[in-house]
């Protein structure tokens, strides 16, 4: 590594592990191309974006969201 990495490194190390993600993803963009999505898929994404952003939508937690198809699973012991 040069000098300069060394040193960029180490400042990166200095931050937190939310720091640390987004540090990462936000290099991650500028060398990775993002995959391009169907149109279709583009439509979809801005119609829920416009939902969420008209505060038309139902957040639910993950554990709640997540708790009757485990519960069907612990039930039934099959997940179909």
């Amino acid at each position: 590594m040069t000098t300069e990495l060394d040193a960029v490194l180490a400042q990166a190390l200095k931050l937190t592990p939310d720091e640390r993600a987004e540090l990462i993803e936000t290099l991650a963009d500028t060398v990775l191309p993002a995959p391009s999505l169907h149109p279709d898929w583009e439509a979809e994404i801005a119609r829920r974006v416009a939902e969420m952003d008209a505060g038309r939508t139902r957040f639910i937690p993950m554990d709640e969201a997540m708790a009757a198809p485990a519960a069907r699973i612990n039930h039934t012991g099959d997940p179909a």
